[in-house]
């Protein structure tokens, strides 16, 4: 009969000694993670407000140094912003690349913002919209650039990334406008685009460039003839055509993908880029 009834007590007692307890257990302290900063750029180029994120070094704010920026086509927070931001965090922790200014750009209407216009009917027809890469370019000149440089501690070096169409809009630049970044990195560039017109027109543009220095990186994975063969028309230009001033490679990547070249490719852009000087 005790035994009895000391159970009985002992579960109902069990639920208000868990109640107290409970109520004496601070609840966990939930702050925001925050990555970097956002900012909606109005933008007169493109007639509307775009997406500019920016990640900045640690110990950026009390530094009081400059530094590179890499500009990240595709640059959006849904985009390519973490991962390209996350390669530059990594190297500065563990001290193997220097601190740079990610600067991500968002893309809306990646065909009419990073493509160059075509003739072929059947790309006219799938997008039309396409082809207005020169807008986008005179948006990162004249109002990008200069709101980085005006709002952060920037030295004056700059990089422009970008993979598929935006590796292509990367050769597009490095072509007709070389001097507006000093280096280029484009991944897996989709030179397919308008039957390979922007590898095949590349000699002519080499030839008319200047000899300010200047680095391009290209790199392509197994991706078949079509993104192949204008790569080939691309690098066999440069060999004949590039100027001294021009840094260039091309690594092919046989074991990745167009899906997943990206990472690893940055990676190594960044250690060339941005490798810590010697002792």
């Amino acid at each position: 009969m005790k035994s009895a009834l000391l159970g009985l007590l002992l579960a109902l007692t069990a639920p208000l000694a868990h109640a107290q307890t409970a109520r004496q257990t601070p609840a966990p302290v939930e702050t925001p993670i925050v990555i970097g900063r956002s900012y909606a750029l109005p933008s007169t180029v493109m007639g509307a407000t775009r997406e500019i994120n920016v990640w900045l070094p640690p110990g950026y704010a009390d530094s009081g140094k400059t530094y590179p920026v890499l500009y990240v086509l595709d640059g959006g927070q849904d985009q390519d912003f973490h991962h390209i931001s996350g390669i530059a965090q990594l190297g500065t922790v563990v001290g193997t690349t220097r601190d740079v200014i990610v600067v991500g750009i968002a893309s809306v209407d990646r065909r009419n913002e990073l493509a160059l216009p075509t003739t072929d009917s059947d790309l006219i027809a799938r997008y039309p919209t396409q082809g207005q890469s020169e807008r986008f370019r005179l948006f990162l000149r004249d109002e990008v650039q200069p709101f980085i440089q005006s709002r952060f501690r920037t030295s004056g070096e700059t990089a422009l990334m970008g993979e598929s169409l935006a590796g292509l809009f990367v050769v597009e630049t490095f072509l007709k406008e070389p001097t507006m970044f000093d280096a280029y990195v484009a991944v897996s560039p989709s030179l397919w685009w308008d039957g390979g017109v922007l590898a095949r027109q590349s000699g002519a543009h080499l030839r008319d460039q200047s000899n300010a220095p200047r680095t391009l990186i290209l790199t392509l994975g197994d991706e078949g003839p079509e993104m192949q063969a204008p790569m080939d028309v691309l690098t066999g230009n440069l060999r004949d055509f590039a100027m001294p001033g021009v840094t260039w490679s091309f690594t092919p990547r046989p074991t990745e993908t167009h899906a997943t070249i990206y990472h690893g490719a940055a990676l190594d852009a960044f250690r060339r880029l941005y490798a810590v000087p010697a002792q």
